[in-house]
């Protein structure tokens, strides 16, 4: 973090200095991470004491102590423990991050949201502005209102572009990760069906995700995908500058000539304002060629050349856990691991590429459960199965799945072995497990794909480990 005083912390808080002479906390800095995890504390950090559902932050004070942290910021004092005590450690926190970005006055925020892809944006965004300078990113998934500010405050002073992923569950929670971060330029992806159930319809999800763009000021840059209608609306609700990205002949971003490899890699022609030129890349999954355009755009407009853009582009690989992870086993057998989290459209992603890359092999889906689907959960799940039999899928395996199942039988697929695609419905995990143990041969290609809360990411780091000799 930007080196503070632990008095200044107080009085950017709004809090109270306990357990400390307030001379010796004008005296101290923090300049170390700032953590919510008392066993990730280290020298020079502050721990931040959240009260979950499950745990009192509080109870673990000592021992990020013991690690290093030189204070806690808390909602009330404990014994023997330096503390800023504020009415609400989630306010304290956001006026924390925001004073990070206000005390950098070069840095350059980029912001990014969508129902999908998030993820892996923000991490090919990260990768390709590394060549500019250093350059902050969310770890995993850190999207919320406790990952934002815990990424706002791994800024330093050398640090000159900060990639903040933006998620939302309702209207206005982007607005608020925007109160902390307010970006210099805005990324919307795409506009689907993930957390329909929490939003209710896919307007509201696009009136959640236009709240990025609308905080840009009027110098600020809207970075927007073309080809989906809602996120190109979103034109409309900011003053910023706008840049269209995408396939559309109009996108001032674009990619032409687009061509998917039997590894299920995209290579594309990069047309832009600057020029053009060939890119190649080396994540699994045509639908990266977007998130690549994106990726182009926001790296253009800070200053990144051209060509250097495509070279970064290419050199990337996955970064973050369980998106589109590929591991071939020494017995032939390719593992597809992108089980992070899951819905329609990051289903159907994953399934163009399992059928891409399953060219002459069999291919299995194993495919969980997509959460947060609302009343239509059901039939978003049987036209995944649909899906699943119109990709040419030999073998279904869907876990604690029973409508994904029914909607590929619908489909056409049926239970019996030697047909065009054949469904197992499993109860849970360990079932589908001593099923690919016993079925999986070599030259297969599995996917393994469901919300986080399923644990097929679990599954398929088992399945990926090179299968083991029977003793017997």
């Amino acid at each position: 973090m930007i080196p503070l005083t632990l008095a200044e912390v107080a009085t950017i808080t709004a809090g109270r200095l306990a357990g400390i002479d307030p001379d010796a906390a004008a005296r101290i800095m923090v300049d170390g991470p700032v953590v919510t995890d008392s066993r990730e504390a280290g020298p020079g950090g502050l721990y931040v004491a959240r009260v979950g559902e499950h745990a009192d932050g509080h109870d673990f004070a000592a021992g990020a102590l013991a690690a290093g942290a030189v204070a806690v910021l808390a909602t009330r004092p404990l014994d023997g423990v330096p503390c800023v005590v504020v009415d609400d450690t989630q306010d304290g926190f956001a006026a924390l991050a925001r004073a990070v970005v206000d005390r950098s006055p070069a840095l350059a925020v980029v912001g990014i949201t969508g129902s999908s892809g998030k993820t892996s944006t923000k991490d090919l965004l990260g990768t390709v502005l590394s060549r500019l300078g250093p350059t902050v990113a969310p770890e995993g998934s850190y999207n919320s209102e406790v990952g934002v500010p815990l990424t706002v405050c791994r800024v330093t002073p050398d640090t000159r572009f900060l990639v903040v992923e933006m998620g939302a569950r309702g209207v206005g929670h982007i607005a608020y990760l925007t109160s902390m971060a307010p970006p210099r330029i805005a990324v919307v992806l795409n506009v689907g069906t993930a957390h329909l159930g929490e939003f209710g319809s896919r307007e509201a999800i696009a009136r959640a995700k236009s709240e990025l763009p609308a905080a840009l000021a009027a110098t600020g840059v809207a970075v927007l995908n073309a080809d989906d209608d809602a996120v190109r609306a979103m034109a409309a609700v900011t003053e910023a500058r706008v840049v269209l990205v995408g396939e559309a002949a109009d996108a001032h971003v674009r990619a032409t000539a687009v061509q998917v490899d039997d590894t299920g890699r995209a290579a594309f022609t990069l047309v832009t304002p600057a020029g053009e030129v060939p890119v190649a890349l080396g994540l699994v999954g045509r639908h990266h060629v977007g998130n690549a355009l994106a990726v182009a755009a926001v790296a253009l407009e800070l200053g990144l050349p051209l060509a250097d853009v495509a070279a970064a582009l290419g050199a990337a690989r996955p970064v973050s856990r369980w998106r589109m992870e590929v591991t071939e086993r020494p017995d032939g057998v390719t593992v597809v691991n992108d089980a992070y989290n899951a819905n329609p459209d990051s289903m159907s992603a994953a399934l163009a590429a399992l059928e891409r890359m399953g060219r002459g092999r069999r291919t299995w889906a194993v495919l969980g459960t997509m959460l947060e689907l609302g009343p239509d959960s059901d039939a978003l799940h049987a036209g995944v199965g649909a899906e699943v039999v119109a990709r040419g899928v030999q073998e279904l395996v869907a876990v604690g799945a029973a409508p994904l199942a029914a909607g590929a039988l619908a489909a056409g697929a049926s239970a019996e072995p030697g047909t065009a695609t054949r469904v197992r419905s499993v109860p849970d995990a360990e079932a589908a497990e001593r099923l690919l143990r016993a079925e999986l041969a070599p030259g297969d290609v599995a996917l393994f794909k469901s919300s986080r809360d399923a644990g097929l990411r679990w599954l398929g780091d088992r399945m990926a480990a090179p299968p083991t000799e029977d003793p017997s």
